[in-house]
């Protein structure tokens, strides 16, 4: 089952992340951030993103972009100026 696309006016119909993509992303951020805790949550598949944790600790989305035919994948995350306060004790 797939979901609409609303952006631009747009029917077409979008495939949710498939859980190969979400094994393979977890994998590489894994390498890359040189962290094994890190994990994507299938449990919170949208559209085209997925929840990113450390531990139970929400720090990111990871979506999907298939922009100009090209497949990547996005990673954002959003760091609270609350959150620099706790480094500062």
């Amino acid at each position: 089952m797939g979901f609409v696309n609303k952006a631009a006016g747009s029917k077409q119909e979008v495939p949710p992340l498939k859980k190969s993509e979400i094994q393979a992303v977890e994998k590489y951020l894994h390498k890359k951030l040189g962290n094994q805790q890190i994990r994507l949550d299938p449990e919170t598949v949208t559209v085209d993103s997925v929840e990113v944790f450390i531990g139970d600790e929400f720090i990111a989305v990871v979506s999907r972009d298939t922009e100009d035919g090209e497949l990547s994948y996005n990673f954002h995350m959003a760091i609270l100026e609350e959150d620099l306060d706790e480094l500062e004790d």
